[in-house]
C-alpha cells in the first residue's frame, strides 16, 4: 500500500437519547410479543390441537417479533459511516448506502445546530447529514478532503443561522 493513500476510516453513528429509548422500547415489545405468543401457543396446545389458522398466526407473530428484534439490534450495533478510498458508506443496521466521494461538492458545519452536512451538488439540494460525535467533525472533514481535494469546507455560526432563519 502506498504511503499517500488514505486508509479505511470508520465513524460510529451517534444516536439521540430518544432514538435509543425507542429502540429499547421496540426490543421490549419484541420480547413481549414472543412471550405472549408462547403463552397463547402453550394454552392452545393444552386445550387440544390448534387449528391451521392459529398455527399460522403463531408462526407469523414469532417471525415478526424476531425480525424486528434483529433489525433493531443490527441498527444499534452496526450503524456507522465508513470512508474508503473512493466511497462514503452509510450503514444503518442492515441498510447500506454508498456515495462516491468524487461526487461530493462541499461539506458545511452548522455550529449553531451542531450538524455536519455533505452536499452532492452546488445548489445544496442533494445532501446527507452526518450524525457523529462533535469531536469527530474535524477528523471526518480532514479524512474526506484527503480523499477528494476539491471538496470545499464551510461553516456558519449560530448567529448567522439565526439571521438566515429570520430572513425566511
Amino acid at each position: 500500500m502506498e504511503k499517500n493513500k488514505p486508509t479505511r476510516k470508520v465513524y460510529p453513528f451517534q444516536f439521540s437519547l430518544l432514538l435509543l429509548a425507542l429502540a429499547v422500547l421496540g426490543l421490549a415489545l419484541c420480547a413481549a410479543g414472543i412471550g405472549l405468543t408462547t403463552w397463547q401457543l402453550v394454552r392452545a396446545l393444552l386445550g387440544g390441537a390448534p387449528s391451521a389458522y392459529e398455527c399460522i398466526t403463531y408462526a407469523l407473530m414469532y417471525f415478526v417479533s424476531v425480525l424486528l428484534a434483529v433489525i433493531l439490534i443490527s441498527m444499534l450495533i452496526c450503524s456507522r459511516y465508513v470512508l474508503t478510498e473512493d466511497t462514503l458508506i452509510l450503514q444503518f443496521g442492515v441498510i447500506r448506502q454508498k456515495f462516491e466521494i468524487k461526487k461530493i461538492c462541499s461539506v458545511h458545519l452548522f455550529k449553531g445546530a451542531k450538524k455536519l452536512a455533505v452536499y452532492f451538488d452546488d445548489y445544496h439540494t442533494k445532501y446527507i447529514v452526518i450524525v457523529v460525535k462533535e469531536i469527530w467533525y474535524d477528523d471526518f472533514v480532514r479524512e474526506l478532503t484527503a480523499r477528494n481535494e476539491r471538496v470545499e469546507f464551510t461553516f456558519s455560526s449560530a448567529e448567522e443561522e439565526d439571521a438566515f432563519k429570520k430572513k425566511k
